[in-house]
Parts: C-alpha cells; sequence; structure tokens
C-alpha cells in the first residue's frame, strides 16, 4: 500500500481521492489545496488536509504525491517531489514544453523515483484490446488513426478559470482532451514526426479556443486525424484503420463516469463483429499500476520516452496552432 497525498482538490481530485477511496494500492493519507472550499469537499473521506505543496512534501507519511494543479506548475513540482524522495503521479499533460519534461525526467531518474502519467485511457478494456489486436498482426498493419474526444462540461466553469486560461492551459482542447488522443496515437505508431493544427473560437468566449483539430504525421507515412471539441455534448470514439481490418471504440460516457464501450470490428470478407465492454474504473487502474512499479513491481506502462514523445507533440501543436503551418516534432 502506497501512501498518497493528492495535490490540487478542484474537480480532477476530487474524482480521484473518490476513485481510490476503495483502493488495495494506494491510500490518500492526504489532501492540499489553497482553497478552504475545496478542501471541505473531501473532509467526509476522513484524510488529513493541508493548504501548501511544501506540508505534503515534508511528511515523512507521503510516500508519493499525485499532482492535480495547473500545467505550468508540474515540471516544478515533479523536481521538488523528486528531490524529497516521493514518487510522482502527474494529470496530463507532464508539461507543456520538452525542455521542462526532460528536465523533470532527469529529476525522477536521478532520484530514483517512480513517475507515472495521467494518461487513463490506455487502461480501457477496449483499448488494451485493440492494442493486442494491432500487436498480434489481426488487423494487418495499422494505417491511419482517427480519435474524436470532445465534451462540454467546460461551459460551467467561471471565466476565470484556470482552464479557460491561454496562459495557464494553453490550447484549451488540447490540454483538456486531445492529449489522450496524441497519447494513444504514440503508443500505437510511436513517435511522431510532424503535426498541423487548427484552433478556433466559434461558440464560447474561451481564452484558449474551444474547437481544435490536428493531423499528426508518423514514420513511414501513417497519420493520426484528432478532433477535440470543448462546446459540443460528449462524444468519445477512437478508430484504427489496418490494411485487413478495423476497429472502432466508442465511449457511452465521459471517463468521470464511465458507463462502458461499443466496439465494432470489420475483417474483410466478414460481416461487422460487435462487442459490448462494460464500465472500468481505468483513472484508478493507472495509478495503481503506478503504485505497484513504485513499490517494485511491474514495470509501468507508459515508458519515458513516450512521455517525452507526448510533450514533443504537445508543443508543436500549440506552435501550428499559432503560426498554422505544419511544424516539426522536436
Amino acid at each position: 500500500m502506497t501512501n498518497a497525498a493528492v495535490i490540487g482538490l478542484g474537480w480532477w481530485g476530487q474524482k480521484i481521492v473518490a476513485d481510490l477511496a476503495d483502493s488495495e494500492h494506494v491510500r490518500v493519507v492526504m489532501g492540499v489545496d489553497v482553497l478552504e472550499s475545496a478542501r471541505a469537499r473531501v473532509t467526509q473521506r476522513g484524510i488529513r488536509l493541508a493548504t501548501s505543496f511544501e506540508d505534503a512534501l515534508a511528511d515523512e507519511a507521503v510516500e508519493a504525491v499525485v499532482l492535480c494543479t495547473p500545467h505550468r506548475r508540474h515540471a516544478e513540482q515533479i523536481v521538488a517531489a523528486a528531490a524529497a524522495g516521493k514518487h510522482v503521479f502527474c494529470e496530463k499533460p507532464l508539461t507543456t514544453n520538452g525542455a521542462e519534461a526532460r528536465a523533470a525526467i532527469a529529476a525522477v531518474q536521478a532520484a530514483g523515483v517512480q513517475l507515472g502519467i495521467g494518461h487513463e485511457r490506455r487502461f480501457e478494456p477496449a483499448v488494451v484490446r485493440l492494442r493486442e489486436m494491432c500487436g498480434d498482426g489481426q488487423l494487418g498493419t495499422p494505417l491511419v488513426f482517427e480519435g474524436n474526444f470532445s465534451q462540454d462540461k467546460f461551459l460551467d466553469l467561471p471565466g476565470d478559470n484556470w482552464r479557460l486560461s491561454a496562459t495557464e492551459a494553453p490550447v484549451g482542447p488540447l490540454s483538456a482532451t486531445g492529449i489522450h488522443l496524441v497519447d494513444l496515437a504514440i503508443a500505437i505508431f510511436g513517435r511522431p514526426v510532424e503535426v498541423w493544427a487548427r484552433l478556433g473560437t466559434h461558440a464560447t468566449a474561451f481564452a484558449n479556443g474551444d474547437t481544435l483539430t490536428v493531423t499528426m504525421g508518423f514514420a513511414h507515412g501513417r497519420t493520426a486525424l484528432i478532433t477535440a471539441v470543448l462546446t459540443t455534448p460528449f462524444a468519445g470514439r477512437v478508430t484504427l484503420l489496418g490494411s485487413k481490418a478495423w476497429v472502432e471504440i466508442r465511449d457511452r460516457n465521459h471517463p468521470e463516469h464511465p458507463r462502458g464501450w461499443d466496439v465494432v470490428t470489420v475483417r474483410r470478407g466478414s460481416e461487422p463483429e460487435t462487442a459490448f465492454f462494460p464500465p472500468h474504473p481505468s483513472v484508478r487502474e493507472n495509478i495503481e499500476a503506478f503504485a505497484r512499479a513504485a513499490a517494485g513491481g511491474a514495470p509501468y506502462p507508459v515508458s519515458h520516452d513516450e512521455m517525452l514523445a507526448n510533450v514533443d507533440a504537445f508543443e508543436a501543436i500549440s506552435r501550428s496552432a499559432r503560426t498554422g503551418l505544419v511544424e516539426r516534432v522536436g
């Protein structure tokens, strides 16, 4: 059992505290937030509460920190946690630029602590099955990845919320949802080499945009097409087109409250196959995989190289959204 402190008790921090309440691998022993109103929302959980990140780092009972903080804080907090000997699970994005990501990863490597990342979609059973099919040749050669992860939850946020800030959360649809699809494309195709993005603000006053489309180019001419919109009702879809078959996964609900996944598989010369994957606590499973790795168990399934590829893609997409040009992934 790994004792953890959740840093940031907003919407997602509260979900993580709730999801880990019955975990057999992670025990939340502290919650940290500067806002009394945020701390008050988890008082019923019976955990110690604090107002500063440093309180968690100084607490010998805390073995790991779970960062649910604004993106720009991630790098410095990862470095500080590593220096204090704490394992670090960081919500996505790891950082917003490659230089910071490299510094953060160097710090955890030097300290010998575990780093985890909030890409829970890798742990969804339908996605696990899709990756297995890619690996064992059932789809033939994977050719094109298509993904749409959209939601309208941010319409209820006040205009000064950090998630709507062009400074705190640049390219809002990317950092909110699209980055998960970037991660899945990397998990299948490897490191991207170039991107082209279009960001617009068409139906809101969000300072960091509400509509994003991205084309990602990979080695050998493979491509990912990604859409993320912050003003449409929830839509979650991943399709992989292969030389022998294709698979489409559709989410029934936002991962905050999963209701399962509908999967269609079409193989050459065969009728479509349909399957339903029931709800699964993928957010909890991700953090538990991190905790098991921190305790010396199975290696964490997202490598440092994949984390770096994701951040480098994030940085290139952000540049492309500003310039309108095809940008190389550094």
